[in-house]
This record gives C-alpha cells, structure tokens and sequence, in this order.
C-alpha cells in the first residue's frame, strides 16, 4: 500500500494521485473537490450515474480541467484502483463500491473532510435536526456584525473548497454539517485544530431512510463531537432529551437553556439573551418570529461570544439579523390572507413547531413524500393548532388519514397548485395561510426550494379566484 492510502494526512499532497469523484452533482460539491484535486495535480476521474445531459452545468464548470468521465454508470476498477475515493455525501459509506474501494486499501473520504483538512481559517460547526441554517445564518450575520471576516457554508448551499484560497487564519468559516456529511468522514477522522467551536441545536426522529434507526442518526450526529479540540467550545443543547446527555471527552461545554434557566449556561430570563449573568440582549430586538427562532438567536449568540465578539456589540446587532428564506417567511397578505412560507419543513416536528409560533390557527398545506416518522403528534396538535389542513403530493391519502383519525378537518388535493387553490376557496376571512409539508419534496421536486417557488408562483393565480 502506498502512502496516500488508507488514510488523510495532514497537508498531505495530491500530486500525481489517481483520484476518484464519486457524484459530480448538482449542487456544487463534487464541481468544488474536481477543482480542487485538479489544481493540486491529481489525475481525476469524475463518476455519476446520470447522463451528461442532466449534468450540463456541473460539467461546463469543470471544463477547463483535464478529466476523466465516467458517466451514466460506475465501474469498479475506478474504486479498487484509485489512491483516493471522495465520494459525494449523498452515497451511503455502506455502497458496495466504497466497501470495494476500502477492501482495497484505498482512501474513502469527502468534500467536507477536504475542506477542513486544508482550511486556514477558524471554524465554527453547526448541527442538528431542527435550527440549524438558522443558527448558521445568524451566527454569521452576528460575527459579521462584530468586524470578523466570515465565510458561510456547508449544507446550507455553499461549497466552502474552492474559498479556501481567499480565506486567512483571522477569518471565521461558519459552517452547516448535516448527518450524512458527518456520516460521510472518514471513521479516524478528527479532532480539527481549527474547529474553534461546535454547535448542536437537537437530535430529533429523521433521514431514518437514510441511516436506518434513529440510533444511527444519532450516532452519525454525535460524530460532530470527534471534531472537537481540547480549546474548542461546544455550545450543546441543554434541554434537547438526546443532546442534554451528551459528555464530550474534548473542550469546554456551554449548555443552552431556552425555557429552563440554568446558572452559568445561555439562558432567556426576564426579557433578555443571558450567558450567566452577563446580558448579551434584548429579545425583544430579535425580528424573527417564533420560540424557536430564539433558541436558535441564542445559540448564535453563544458561538460568537466564544468566537470573541463582545456583548455590547452582540447586544446592538440582534435587531439587524434577517432570516434566510422558507424558515416561517411572511410573505405579506393576499387576498385578505397572510401567508407564512415554511417550505423547509420536511419533518412532522419542525411543522409543529411552526404551528406553535404562530398566533392563530391557520390553514394548514402538508404534503409531499412522507418520511417514516410518527404523523401522532402533530395530528393531534392540528385540532387546536390549525383551522383545516390541506394534503398534497404521493402521500396526500396517508396524511390525510392521519388529520381525520385526529377529527381535524382535512381536505386532500394532488399537486401543491391544487392545494394552494383549495386553501384560498376554504378559508374564512383574514385566516392565515401556512405551507409547511413535513415531508419531503422528492415526489415532485429536486429539492424544497424548488418546491417552495411553485407554492409561491401558486399564490396570486389563487388569490384573484
């Protein structure tokens, strides 16, 4: 075995290495790790399993590299015959060619282990099930605020490899991990001198499609632990019933305690953002509606005070955050009807806690590829938490069934069209109107946000009916 397999040195150098790119995708990944090995001198062959055409844009991107491609299938020779594997997180560690390629001494990593092997800057990393683009989008925006340096991305939709080369040792990248690129690490990956702090916002039931059991969830959501150094500051959920539990063996813990002030900890008491004693802001600053967008605020608010940011300026900036699109948007009034957009539900428990936040029962859209996760809680909550609910999508009779066996009233549509239609015609005057599916959107659409620009293209066509 030669020196470039089995595992990721540090500053190790990718020259003359044969490398394979499993997944060029769509979402700029697996473009960023072509661009990086080819300027590092690797011989790179790029595979997917979709045709050329359906990845137009991703190739014109690297053309002006000299790659190999492999398109429309995998072949194992480019697996048992690299030096190096990096695989797209999307591919479970479990693939049959992955276990091929590390059956063969071959280094299995991934986009996200390359960024924070050769990223100069600080690093701040942010999980969980729920909150976690908030907590980054607000985490950046208040180091911003402060005077730092910030590069955000991750899995809220930026690729932060190819960044790397503007980035400098006094810059803070505020990085969104999700479980399956945590999953995705290398198993003796970590601890990163540069993590210089950690965030878990909760651990709830999701992707068991992906990882099989919540236990493995977990599991892959903990890996995040493993980054940490021994100065690394982990802000942790402290009321979350997974995360409260969690010891980890390296850096310094701060407990976050929305509802239940704890001394010492990030606490919300008497109208303001609190670590211990020292007051970090109002919450009556905070411009984002919701319990849960002040737990998040507080999270945020934590990760840059350990980054360094002052409470005064903390304090002065909470007014100024915005929140990112789809995270319970007011999209204003049409038709005599306020309309929320929080298309970035796809779990039971984020619609829940949406319906939560706002002041008076809506109408409620859910729909779309229902994940296998318990429906019980938020049927139940619906009958008080919502006027009727609207189903939509391949899951539209299943949920439905769900509302009714709750006596909540229900009605079923088949696209998010025929919903947004049957909404504007049920509601009574000046109801609220909240799309929030809580399930998937694969049925129908490459991703959420493409679901959520045909339920907002849906809205002034419904509006004049």
């Amino acid at each position: 075995m030669n020196a470039a397999r089995g595992s990721l040195a540090r500053g190790q150098s990718f020259a003359g290495k044969r490398v394979t790119v499993m997944g060029l995708g769509l979402q700029g990944g697996g473009v960023e790790v072509v661009r990086h090995m080819a300027r590092a001198g690797a011989a790179v062959t790029v595979t997917d399993l979709r045709p050329a055409e359906k990845l137009a844009e991703s190739l014109r991107a690297i053309a002006e590299f000299d790659v190999s491609l492999v398109l429309g299938e995998h072949r194992a020779l480019d697996f048992t015959e690299a030096d190096v594997v990096v695989a797209n997180p999307a591919v479970a560690p479990s693939n049959p060619l992955l276990a091929a390629a590390r059956g063969a001494g071959v280094l299995v990593t991934s986009e996200m282990a390359l960024f924070l092997e050769a990223c100069p800057a600080r690093v701040v990393l942010i999980t969980g099930t729920q909150g976690k683009s908030s907590t980054t989008n607000a985490a950046a925006q208040l180091l911003a605020s402060a005077g730092q340096r910030v590069h955000v991305g991750g899995n809220i939709g930026h690729a932060l490899l190819g960044d790397i080369g503007s980035m400098h040792a006094e810059d803070i990248a505020v990085v969104e991990i999700s479980s399956y690129q945590l999953e995705a690490l290398p198993p003796d990956f970590g601890p990163c001198a540069r993590v210089a702090a950690v965030c878990v916002t909760n651990v709830l039931a999701d992707h068991i499609e992906r990882h099989g059991t919540v236990a493995a969830y977990e599991a892959a959501k903990r890996r995040i632990l493993e980054l940490a150094g021994d100065e690394t500051t982990l802000v942790l959920s402290g009321e979350d019933a997974c995360v409260s539990v969690w010891s980890p063996a390296r850096g310094r813990v701060v407990r976050v305690h929305a509802t239940q002030p704890r001394d010492g900890e990030l606490n919300i008491a008497d109208g303001v953002f609190r670590l211990g004693r020292e007051v970090l802001g109002r919450v009556a600053d905070l411009r984002l509606p919701g319990a849960f967008q002040r737990e998040n605020m507080l999270a945020a608010l934590g990760l840059a005070r350990a980054l360094g940011a002052s409470a005064q300026r903390l304090s002065e900036s909470i007014a100024q955050v915005r929140g990112l699109e789809h995270r319970l948007q007011d999209l204003g009034v049409f038709a005599g009807h306020r309309v929320w957009d929080n298309a970035v539900s796809t779990t039971p428990d984020s619609t829940l806690s949406a319906l939560r936040a706002l002041g008076r029962p809506p109408t409620l859209l859910c729909g779309g590829q229902a994940k296998n996760l318990s429906l019980g809680e938020l049927a139940a909550q619906a009958r008080t938490l919502a006027a009727r609910v609207i189903t939509f999508g391949v899951s539209n009779e299943m949920l439905a069934d769900a509302f009714r066996g709750a006596d909540v009233e229900t009605h079923v549509a088949g696209s998010v069209e025929d919903a947004v239609q049957l909404a504007f015609a049920s509601m009574a005057r000046g109801e609220e109107l909240l799309f929030s599916p809580a399930c998937a959107s694969f049925d129908a659409y490459r991703n959420f946000s493409d679901r959520a620009r045909a339920f907002r293209a849906a809205l002034p066509r419904a509006a004049q009916t």
